[in-house]
């Protein structure tokens, strides 16, 4: 991998956060109680999480609700799922602008990233593909610094 690449991997910064409770009622939903838990946990997450994260920081909201408001949020377009090696599901509040994900492979560490020449990469794969490309997902599986650091202590 570049160093430039290597470099520009970073996490997350809290950008202007979306009020999730708002695009629940924009798209109709009533802000029941349960829902509100659930919405109020989901935006004060750093970190990519999973549901079950979510079902087990709420133990007593529904499993069901934690997983509708999360579908919902997804269709909002508000959180990004992250696919995992292992088959599982990972969830991260999107920025507002376009961005790649790396996902630590032993703790779960979601991080966000832009890069230019990712980006020129994908625009030139983009003139040689016929058709319309409607979009893509792009995701490093890492062992983050973290984990790295504790593997040489």
């Amino acid at each position: 991998m570049q160093d430039s690449l290597i470099l520009s991997i970073m996490t997350a910064t809290p950008s202007a956060r979306p009020d999730l409770l708002a695009i629940l009622e924009d798209r109709g939903y009533r802000a029941t109680r349960p829902r509100r838990e659930v919405l109020t946990l989901l935006s004060q997450k750093q970190e990519g999480f999973s549901a079950e994260e979510v079902c087990g920081e709420l133990p007593e909201v529904g499993r069901a609700t934690v997983y509708r408001a999360i579908r919902l949020m997804l269709e909002a377009g508000v959180i990004c799922k992250l696919a995992l090696p292992d088959g599982g599901s990972k969830y991260s509040l999107a920025r507002g602008e376009h961005h790649h994900h790396t996902v630590c492979v032993k703790c779960g560490t979601v991080g966000e990233f832009r890069d230019s020449t990712v980006e020129r990469v994908l625009r030139a794969v983009g003139a040689d593909i016929p058709g319309e490309i409607v979009g893509h997902r792009m995701e490093f599986y890492i062992n983050c610094q973290g984990c790295l650091a504790e593997s040489r202590g």
